[in-house]
């Protein structure tokens, strides 16, 4: 096969390197185990390059997901909940999945209840980001539950505030209205 994709037909190899050099360009063989074996007229060097970028773009477009942990124990104040909770909601949104786990101490155990009701409240506090994709669970001496980042929540989140914005702008709008005008002086 030449260079532009026409088909040449069967040659001997010394003809096949002649045209290839007289072209300047590479005889790459392309089956081998075809009988006689098929061979094709290219730059090799472009054509590895542009492999390289085609492996290169594609690994570019996976996404590369990894688990973050976010630990709680179960006698957290609100301030650091909130805290907490704000960092998962952005390690979230960055596209990660977050594991969020309960540490029990001591008689803690005995209380597995309290944990429980942790993780629905920050499962709660992130459902415009995320779903649960392992629900709490206890695995030793703590209590474990996985969010996944959810796309089609975080676009009805999107979509809802943008909705309570453009209410917001208009209600300021209808509420500004101007002074009456000074009258003249003489």
């Amino acid at each position: 096969m030449a260079a532009d994709g026409e088909q040449i037909g069967i040659r001997p190899l010394p003809e096949a390197l002649a045209m290839a050099r007289d072209l300047d360009l590479d005889l790459v063989e392309v089956a081998d185990k075809a009988n006689p074996p098929v061979c094709r007229i290219m730059d090799y060097g472009k054509y590895k390059y542009e492999a390289a970028q085609r492996a290169k773009e594609s690994r570019r477009k996976s996404t590369n997901i990894s688990i973050k942990e976010m630990k709680y124990r179960p006698k957290i104040g609100p301030g650091d909940f909130e805290t907490k909770t704000r960092k998962v909601a952005e390690f979230l949104g960055d596209g990660h999945k977050v594991k969020v786990t309960i540490m029990f101490r001591g008689r803690e155990m005995q209380h597995p209840e309290l944990g429980k009701k942790i993780l629905d409240n920050v499962a709660g506090e992130v459902v415009d980001v995320a779903r649960v994709e392992v629900v709490p669970k206890l695995d030793g001496r703590n209590m474990i539950m996985v969010l996944a980042p959810d796309k089609q929540a975080q676009a009805l989140a999107a979509k809802r505030k943008a909705a309570e914005d453009d209410e917001a702008t208009a209600a300021r709008g209808s509420d500004t209205t101007e002074p009456p005008a000074a009258p003249p002086t003489d």
